[in-house]
C-alpha cells in the first residue's frame, strides 16, 4: 500500500498496479467521469449551497437570540466578528484540502475553528463542485503519479545486457 496516497498497490483479483482512491459522493467514478459523475457532481453543490443557507438561517436565529436577550453591542459585534473570520479561515482550509494533503496534526489543532467556520467549508463545496469533485484534482495527480511509477516498475528490458556497449 501506498504510504502517502493510501492506494493499494495491487488491488484483489486484479493483475496489478494502483487502484483509485474513492471520493466521499463519487466512489471511483471520478476516474473516467461515469456513473453519474455530473449528477453527483451537481448534487454536492447543490446540497452544499442548501445546507450553506440553512446553516446561516441558524446563525439568523441565534444572533436574534443574541439581539433578544441584550447583551449588548460589543458582545454582537464580537459573535459576528468570530463567526466571519472562522468562516473565512474555513473556507480557505478546505480549499487548499482540494489541491494538497494537510498535515494531520495542524488539522487536529484547528478542529475547534473549522467547527465553528463550517458555512466556510461548505461554500468551499459549493464552489469547487462547479468544476470538479471536490479532491477530483489531488486524488488524479496522486492516481497517475502512482501508475507512472508502477509502470516504470514493471516495464521489462529489451536485450542481453551482457552485450551492452561499456564506455572505455
Amino acid at each position: 500500500m501506498s504510504d502517502e496516497t493510501g492506494t493499494p498497490d495491487t488491488p484483489a483479483g486484479s493483475t496489478g498496479g494502483p487502484r483509485p482512491e474513492p471520493l466521499r459522493f463519487f466512489g471511483t467514478s471520478w476516474v473516467h467521469h461515469d456513473n453519474g459523475y455530473g449528477a453527483r457532481r451537481a448534487g454536492v453543490g447543490l446540497g452544499s449551497l442548501v445546507a450553506a443557507a440553512v446553516a446561516c438561517l441558524v446563525l439568523r436565529f441565534a444572533y436574534e437570540g443574541i439581539r433578544i436577550a441584550g447583551s449588548g453591542a460589543f458582545v454582537t459585534v464580537l459573535v459576528i466578528a468570530m463567526f466571519a473570520i472562522c468562516s473565512a479561515l474555513a473556507f480557505r482550509n478546505t480549499w487548499e484540502g482540494f489541491g494538497k494533503r494537510h498535515d494531520p496534526q495542524r488539522q487536529a489543532s484547528l478542529r475547534g475553528l473549522l467547527a465553528i467556520g463550517f458555512v466556510g467549508s461548505l461554500l468551499a463545496y459549493f464552489f469547487r463542485a462547479l468544476t470538479e469533485a471536490p479532491g477530483e484534482g489531488l486524488h488524479r495527480q496522486e492516481y497517475e503519479n502512482a501508475r507512472e511509477a508502477y509502470e516504470r516498475r514493471t516495464t521489462r528490458r529489451t536485450g542481453d545486457p551482457s552485450k551492452k556497449k561499456r564506455p572505455r
